[in-house]
């Protein structure tokens, strides 16, 4: 009996004692139901609604059962999407009085206002003037241009260069950089992973000017053009996994190189070569089984500068500028298979670069002069007529190119940074964009990469650049 009294306590079984404390445990962890959160101080709440004055923004915290929400003639000029958030119950809202400036951050507003079962008092614009006394239930969304781009600094190659090509090679992506200062032309592969470009290899060019990556029946060349020491043309092996010199560019004919184009024209495959110096000339060579041979000789005596090859209906055109004379047009003859001149573009003499885009149906030459401005040229069917001048004193580089459906112009000098401009469809103009930290650009240069859209900045005096092409949403 005293070994069984010591089992009890109090009269219960210890059975009983230990499901008591074991209910006490559970009442005590047990999570209490959560608070509704206070009114706010610059309100007052009843059960159901909030009265709100001298605020500069909707309160946040409110308690969630609010059903009427009352902040008129307070001063609110702007919303955060989040505003309503958590107000399950809201039927009416009352912000008439506010001054809202009616810029991209309430876009969202008129969204929500347009599929709302909430009754909202009338709601007002102050600013700015194009929408000023406007009710906020009667913006179009049509008139909110919300979405702006931008270039970012994306990674910095801490070389100088002056030229970039991008090539795709068994399903990769590399970058081709002409490297004077370091004797090389420099073979950088994109890390689709790491999402950067990593170093992959280097062919030895002492005073390379342009590398032009071509591949050609599955074969991979680079055409490495220099300034001494004559230019050459590698091949990339895959077997010993290396570059080995396949042949030598006359160097009687190309002495001062300065560009490099390669294309197709009737499924050969050819690349020219820009000479600059007084005794050279532009050259055109084509490629036969197993080398590239001298094709023709385009432009003797004349200091070319910078090459363009177009291809637009069905008629191949080589667009050579020059330091000494205005640009000249060569056109494509399938019967001589070769290039005959066309014509001058009178309009821009000592051009130092030329490049073209289309927009729409029309055509447009972009050349860039080192005195005076550089100018955009349109195609009027007989004749070129010019649509715009630039400003660019010290300038030897610039590139159209198009992002996504922008389309933009990088236009470069020696005397200050980089300037980027947008194509305005509707003036058929450029405007100044954006202003990029890039001095002494050689050459500009696209590249998409995945879903990053890149542009590439090689620099004389600096590094080179890389920056990312980037699509903000100002509503967000």
């Amino acid at each position: 009996m005293a070994g069984l009294q010591a089992r009890r306590v109090s009269g219960l079984p210890l059975l009983a004692l230990s499901t008591l404390g074991l209910c006490l445990m559970l009442q005590v962890g047990a999570k209490r139901p959560p608070k509704t959160p206070p009114c706010p101080p610059s309100c007052s709440c009843t059960r159901d609604t909030a009265f709100c004055v001298d605020s500069k923004a909707v309160p946040r915290n409110l308690p969630s059962e609010v059903i009427s929400l009352f902040i008129e003639n307070n001063d609110i000029w702007a919303l955060s999407k989040f505003t309503f958030r958590g107000l399950k119950s809201l039927t009416h809202l009352d912000l008439r009085g506010n001054s809202l400036n009616c810029d991209c951050k309430v876009k969202w507003l008129v969204e929500w206002l347009a599929h709302t079962n909430t009754t909202v008092a009338p709601i007002y614009c102050a600013s700015p003037p194009r929408f000023q006394e406007h009710k906020v239930q009667d913006l179009p969304l049509r008139e909110f241009d919300c979405i702006t781009t931008d270039f970012v600094l994306y990674q910095t190659l801490s070389f100088p260069a002056v030229s970039a090509e991008p090539f795709l090679y068994s399903s990769d992506l590399y970058l081709a950089l002409a490297q004077p200062g370091a004797s090389a032309c420099t073979i950088l592969k994109w890390d689709y992973v790491e999402r950067q470009l990593r170093d992959y290899d280097r062919i030895p060019a002492p005073s390379a000017v342009h590398c032009k990556p071509m591949v050609v029946d599955s074969q991979l060349y680079v055409v490495v053009a220099q300034l001494f020491g004559g230019s050459y043309i590698y091949h990339w092996d895959p077997n010993t996994t290396r570059f080995t010199k396949l042949q030598d560019i006359d160097p009687q004919r190309v002495r001062k190189p300065n560009d490099l184009e390669a294309f197709r024209i009737d499924g050969d495959w050819y690349f020219a070569v820009a000479d600059s110096s007084k005794a050279g000339a532009t050259s055109l060579y084509r490629w036969h089984q197993n080398g590239f041979y001298s094709h023709q000789a385009l432009h003797p005596w004349h200091r070319d500068t910078d090459l363009e090859f177009v291809d637009g209906e069905g008629k191949p055109r080589l667009i050579v500028s020059s330091s000494s004379q205005a640009p000249v047009i060569y056109q494509w003859s399938r019967t001589q298979k070769q290039f005959v001149a066309q014509g001058e573009v009178t309009q821009v003499p000592d051009a130092q670069a030329v490049k073209h885009f289309r927009a729409g149906r029309d055509s447009y030459l972009c050349l860039s002069r080192y005195i005076g401005d550089s100018k955009i040229l349109r195609w009027e069917g007989t004749r070129f007529s010019e649509v715009q001048a630039l400003p660019s004193r010290g300038s030897l580089a610039l590139q159209p190119f198009l992002v996504g459906g922008r389309r933009y112009l990088a236009l470069g000098s020696d005397f200050s940074f980089t300037q980027i401009y947008q194509w305005d469809e509707g003036r058929q103009k450029f405007l100044r964009f954006q202003e990029l930290a890039v001095q002494a650009p050689r050459a500009f240069c696209y590249m998409p990469a995945g879903d990053a859209q890149l542009l590439l900045a090689p620099s004389f005096k600096g590094q080179t650049l890389v920056y990312r092409h980037v699509v903000v949403d100002l509503s967000a």
